[in-house]
């Protein structure tokens, strides 16, 4: 039997992946001959930017996830892991399990859209320990412990104890780590009153950066701006510190000094904490890594029209795609803007590849970066222009909200901003386990319209 439909495999269901989808889907909602296929480890679209909101109690926990299969309209998608991808062989293999045999689904085509993963560099304590802001399970383990550590300490007689509990560690200024930081301020004010053995004073939120400042994507006014806001709400930020463990109990860290290549006694010191939030740097996924694909520091190396070298058809969009700034030829950050720019383009390559037309290079041109650092404050460099304050924020929340794909989503998000004016955050402990990974199958019992 011949073989006539062409088939496009994305494999990621994150920002990228799923932006590319609508976009083939797009371009080819009337032809018959081309069959597009979508893969992702989850069934839902995870709103990320949203996530310190999730663990600060202001949103709530399925607002910010959008299904996939209400997102798509013409793809067939596959919610599984990868196990691997063989170029050659133009075959993409899913993992099996227990409940679910593993599957190879044949590509035309492919999209590789894996994004990334947390890059705790090489600090198995820190991996084992701490928490992270990665995934909608970890912004409700991190809810949940800030809750756990309230009532532990409201009863606590050993004021050392008290005060490990009541000190939050954030490690890394970016994005995620000043939003975080500025949310669960917010969060322990706004229900410390039901807690009347622990004072203002008790609470101490810390931001740990290795570089010299904070935010390093924004002006330097603007980021100095967000640090002097952020301290004056309360949280301490300590620049040009390294974390180099975290046992459960305490955090030992290093002051870098840029000006010295060795670091005497007096630069070492701890903090006493029961709680770390890891916000420091991703990688990319071990799939990648372990792939037949040319990398980079784990990224697939692209050309300009983000087309993996050494395999025509073959595109990497995304965290895992490593492409370099022309500016300052360091490559670009791995943001949620960035990801979708790229789809746009690998998308569009796409279509010209199975129309013999000529492909576009990718040129990225920012439209503007926001944050958002605490009660009715954020700062925003949008065209051309620094903002900050309350405009800002209102600039985030406006820009945030038109990004949410569904309309049913925007309107409950919104509702749950409405409802933080008037009303408290919930402090229910919601006891989920961490649960033990999956175990994975090795045996591939199916396989998919391989010809």
């Amino acid at each position: 039997m011949a073989r006539n439909k062409k088939k496009i495999v994305i494999v990621g269901g994150g920002f990228a992946g799923i932006e590319c989808t609508r976009r083939l889907e797009g371009y080819f909602k009337n032809d018959s001959e081309i069959e597009i296929v979508l893969v992702s480890e989850d069934n839902f679209l995870l709103f990320t930017p949203m996530l310190p909101q999730v663990a600060s109690g202001m949103i709530e926990t399925r607002h910010i996830v959008m299904p996939i299969r209400t997102i798509t309209k013409k793809a067939v998608f596959y919610e599984g892991r990868i196990k691997n991808i063989d170029p050659y062989g133009k075959i993409v293999n899913l993992w099996g399990s227990r409940d679910k045999r593993g599957v190879s689904i044949h590509y035309d085509f492919l999209v590789v859209a894996l994004g990334s993963e947390t890059n705790f560099f090489g600090m198995s304590d820190l991996e084992k320990n701490a928490y992270q802001m990665k995934t909608l399970n970890d912004a409700v383990l991190v809810r949940n412990r800030i809750i756990d550590m309230l009532e532990q300490a409201e009863n606590e007689t050993n004021p050392i104890l008290k005060k490990s509990f009541l000190t939050f560690v954030i490690v890394g200024g970016g994005f995620a780590g000043i939003e975080t930081a500025g949310e669960l301020m917010d969060l322990l004010l706004d229900v410390r009153k039901y807690y009347p053995n622990i004072k203002r004073e008790d609470i101490r939120v810390i931001v740990l950066e290795a570089l010299p400042n904070i935010l390093p994507g924004f002006s330097e006014s603007l980021a100095k701006f967000a640090q002097e806001k952020l301290m004056g709400h309360g949280v301490e930020i300590k620049l040009q510190t390294a974390v180099t463990s975290f046992n459960g109990d305490e955090v030992m860290i290093k002051r870098l000094d840029v000006n010295k290549d060795t670091i005497d006694d007096s630069m070492v010191s701890s903090i006493q904490s029961k709680t770390v939030i890891w916000t420091a740097g991703v990688t990319p996924v071990n799939t990648i890594k372990r792939s037949l694909f040319k990398t980079d520091k784990g990224k697939i190396i692209v050309d300009d029209n983000l087309q993996v070298v050494d395999f025509p058809g073959v595109f990497a969009i995304g965290d895992c795609a490593l492409f370099l700034d022309p500016k300052t030829q360091r490559p670009f950050a791995p943001t949620a803007q960035i990801a979708e720019a790229q789809a746009k383009v690998a998308a569009k390559n796409l279509y010209s590849l199975i129309k013999n037309q000529e492909k576009t290079k990718f040129v990225y041109e920012s439209k503007g970066q926001m944050a958002i650092i605490g009660k009715r404050t954020g700062i925003a460099s949008f065209l051309g222009m620094n903002i900050h304050g309350i405009v800002a924020w209102l600039l985030w929340r406006n820009v945030y909200l038109s990004k949410i794909p569904t309309w049913d989503k925007r309107f409950r998000v919104f509702l749950d901003w409405a409802a933080d004016i008037f009303f408290d955050r919930d402090i229910s402990r919601l006891k989920f386990m961490r649960r033990e990974p999956e175990k994975e199958y090795k045996m591939l019992d199916e396989v998919d319209d391989v010809w």
